[in-house]
């Protein structure tokens, strides 16, 4: 620690020894009033400032030389200007010109971190969005934030995928759309292949890492993503992006708009991917639409936003054993004996001919054709928003969301009992085909008052939504049916339906918040922010579970999150912060489900204390973010079970995640440009109790203990690698050609929460080259070509894992599955602008 301290405070002090010329001056409107909080940014530099109280700003240790001004502010036309510095110090006025129509960033900052926000963010622009978005799922569209790791079932990046940050799973990162929450109410979870393609209309990013500042939906259990769609386009336009790659993997997109015709303007996308994916079977056919239209005046939006997706992915979730990856004969033998064995002679066989038989890296256990995930997902948006005047808007949502589906098993020799089903005579078991559905709506309303003079920055905002989940499962098909039939009553009378519903639930949430967030200018370098919610869940759930348990509970959740923090920026080339902010959060479904009646799964806490600084200059930029996150009854496993035998997750105690975010870019030439980010990180438990099943036991109950319990003390976090290295290395040769090289390196992980080696993740260091040259002309604005080579150097790792541990004669065993994924691979894309 102590050296990365000296290395920051040596370049800032060489920074000030050589370069000794400054930009000063004030933004002001054609009125001549100032405009406090106009952002002024260096044009090909990592220096940039926001214009104080009076509207003024300075941009210091520069060297002689041409700049260009870039400078904006909500509610005005973006200008450059040019600066030629050749004194000392340089001073000018900036006149910005009000904008005919009010802008749409004021959508969404009621829930993102502004420019003086004590938080660690990241934001994406969309040219970088554009430049990634060649086939794969958003998760991957983020690599380059600062502790991030995604990662993809089907082993390519499309289909199934996930993310992680700083060792957070994603059910544990509030996401939303337009200020909308995306989080599934019961899950948390979201689904980003529900929505293919949603970056082809998405023009902003902000990553939030830690608590962050209060936004609607799910908890903020470690970072939030705020995700801004298409913005006016005040020109018409057209689209075609086709981009073709390995593992049949092909992605076509057509969008257009209308510009703004008058003071209306409307867009439009469709999209299509689809895959072979990498592992066995795990195909994906994707399919999506967005469609805009709004109605822009000088004080106020009206705008409507209406998307869908649909996909049916082959299920690739169960891995591949390591005693597969290993190629360990005797280990495969002991796990289908152990783990894959059904009471089918005919199933046995099959699993056993796919696993011996099938490569070590794409082995998938599913093999019945139409073992799919099924679902469509419909949303629904309208937004609007008015400026009283250059420092007062309002802004309010209603929105709904409308999602169906289900996914596909065939199973063996089944008991009808456990479906219940009526056995025809004479016969016991049957094979059948089922479908787990879910079907649900989610439905409210979102809304927040802003205020901004300069020096006083106020938000009032909240939202309340319902969420109406229906889950159920059926079976479709079984070789002996007999008379097993739903009868489904209507008004009109009966039907009767070819496929038997075994089972029924259903979950009702409702989600209130309100929050008030203040940020106080104390003087022209300090401001001081705070940030208060309460958040109340009220939570019904009420049938049975498919394995015929009766599950119905209700449960009630208030909550306080308070968040505070110092900003400090002295100068344009220099800011740090410090913040401390508390997040809340409830027990998701499947929480609630697995446990016991006696033994409810509580909420969570999280206390998170930050402190950044960063420094930047005309060539270089570099930063440092320290993180302590202090977990009280976090959710987690421990291998207790039920009383039926499943898996639960218990809270415990005291756990935490602490360390450091280290930033930096560097201009090395006019065409190469460096940006780097690492995390080094102790993600513990501070004492661990392991439960390991007896199985044993279960065959003969004299055969104790029922599980083996073991103290390990202090142990890490599942899914938390102490480092993240993130690199891109950009190269422009010429001025329509880009060479970049970005670079992934993932430390060894555990996937339980052990500690043990024999059950981690292996570290990885995987690269990537991205190829990209414009051709503008007459026929077409531009027409742009894309080349990505993935896993350049065909590095072979595995990005997730699960594993299941247990005792059988007196030995432990183990059941994992590990998600290879793809070697080195190609994407190849063009796209025409009209």
């Amino acid at each position: 620690m102590k050296k990365v301290f000296f290395l920051l405070v040596m370049l800032s002090l060489t920074t000030f020894t050589f370069a000794q010329y400054s930009i000063s001056g004030v933004v002001m409107n054609e009125k001549r009033e100032v405009l406090p909080g106009a952002n002024v940014v260096l044009a090909g530099t990592y220096t940039g400032t926001v214009a104080d109280s009076n509207g003024k700003f300075a941009i210091t240790n520069l060297h002689s030389g041409s700049y260009e001004l870039l400078i904006s502010f909500i509610g005005y036309e973006k200008t450059s200007q040019p600066v030629k510095l050749e004194k000392s110090n340089q001073t000018i006025t900036a006149i910005l010109k009000q904008s005919g129509i009010m802008t749409e960033e004021v959508m969404v900052s009621a829930t993102r971190a502004g420019d003086k926000t004590p938080v660690a963010k990241t934001s994406v622009d969309r040219t970088t969005i554009e430049n990634r978005n060649m086939g794969q799922d958003i998760p991957y569209l983020l690599t380059m934030t600062p502790s991030y790791v995604a990662s993809s079932d089907a082993g390519a990046g499309v289909g199934y995928t996930d993310f992680r940050i700083r060792g957070t799973s994603a059910n544990r990162i509030n996401v939303t759309v337009n200020g909308i929450p995306m989080n599934d109410a019961e899950s948390h979870g979201t689904y980003f292949v529900d929505i293919p393609d949603l970056a082809g209309s998405i023009d902003n990013i902000q990553v939030q890492r830690g608590v962050g500042t209060s936004t609607n939906g799910a908890a903020a259990f470690g970072a939030t993503i705020n995700l801004q769609t298409t913005t006016l386009n005040k020109q018409a336009y057209a689209e075609v992006k086709s981009s073709a790659g390995s593992f049949g993997t092909f992605k076509n997109s057509v969008a257009a708009g209308t510009g703004l015709m008058g003071k209306f303007a409307f867009d439009v996308r469709l999209s299509k991917v689809s895959s072979d994916g990498f592992i066995d079977r795990a195909t994906s056919d994707l399919k999506s639409f967005f469609v805009s239209g709004g109605y822009y005046s000088e004080n106020t939006i009206l705008k409507v936003n209406i998307f869908s997706g649909f996909e049916e992915t082959y299920q690739a979730w169960y891995g591949v054993p390591s005693v597969k990856l290993n190629n360990d004969t005797e280990g495969m033998q002991r796990y289908l004996d152990h783990w894959l064995w059904s009471g089918s002679e005919r199933e046995n066989q099959k699993r056993y001919d796919d696993l011996i038989n099938s490569d070590a890296r794409t082995y998938n256990f599913y093999t019945y054709e139409n073992a799919v995930d099924h679902y469509q997902q419909d949303h629904y948006q309208l937004h609007f928003s008015h400026k009283f005047n250059e420092y007062l808007n309002l802004n309010a949502a209603l929105h709904y969301t409308y999602g169906r589906g289900y996914y596909e098993n065939y199973e063996y020799d089944q008991d009808y009992a456990d479906y219940q089903m009526t056995a025809p005579e004479g016969i016991d078991v049957t094979d059948m085909v089922v479908r787990k559905w879910l079907d649900n709506d989610f439905y409210g309303s979102t809304y927040s008052l802003n205020y901004d003079d300069g020096k006083n920055a106020f938000t009032f905002g909240g939202g309340y939504n319902e969420y109406d989940g229906r889950h159920f499962g059926r079976v479709i098909w079984a070789q002996y049916m007999g008379d097993n039939l739903t009868v489904t009553d209507w008004y009109g009378g009966t039907s009767v339906d070819s496929e038997f519903e075994w089972y029924r639930g259903k979950g009702i949430k409702k989600d209130f918040n309100l929050f008030g967030k203040y940020n106080l200018q104390l003087n022209e370098a300090l401001s001081f922010y705070a940030d208060l919610q309460y958040r109340h869940i009220d939570y019904k759930i009420t049938g049975i579970e498919d394995d015929l348990r009766d599950i119905s509970q209700k449960h009630k959740f208030d909550f306080f999150n308070p968040k505070v923090g110092l900003y400090y920026k002295p100068n344009a080339g220099n800011e740090a912060y410090i913040s401390f902010a508390r997040a809340n959060r409830e027990p998701n479904r499947s929480n609630f489900v697995d446990a016991d009646e006696n033994h409810m799964p509580v909420a969570e806490t999280l206390n998170d204390f930050e402190a950044g600084y960063t420094h930047r200059t005309r060539n270089y930029s570099i930063g440092a973010n320290l993180y302590y996150m202090l977990y009280k009854d976090q959710l987690i496993q421990t291998g207790e079970l039920n009383d039926v035998g499943s898996a639960i997750m218990v809270n415990v105690d005291d756990s935490y995640r602490a360390g450091i975010e280290l930033m930096g870019g560097l201009k090395i030439t006019r065409s190469l440009k460096w940006d780097v980010n690492a995390t080094f990180s102790q993600n513990k438990i501070k004492n661990f109790t392991e439960y390991v099943d007896n199985w044993d036991y279960w065959y003969d109950m004299d055969n104790e203990p029922y599980q083996y319990v073991t103290d390990l003390g202090r142990t890490d976090l599942a899914f938390s690698p102490n480092v993240i290295v993130n690199s891109q290395l950009s190269f422009l040769p010429v001025k329509d050609l880009s060479i970049s090289l970005l670079s992934n390196y993932v430390s060894d992980q555990y996937i339980d929460n052990s500690s043990s080696e024999d059950r981690k993740l292996n570290a990885w260091f995987v690269n990537n080259l991205k190829i990209d040259y414009t051709i503008k002309g007459n026929l077409f604005q531009e027409i742009k070509l894309h080349l990505m080579v993935n896993n350049l150097f065909d590095a072979e790792y595995e990005s997730n894992a699960w594993v299941y541990s247990y005792y059988t004669g007196g030995t432990r065993y183990k059941m994992d599955g590990y998600f290879p994924q793809a070697g080195i691979n190609f994407f190849a894309g063009i796209d025409f602008k009209f």
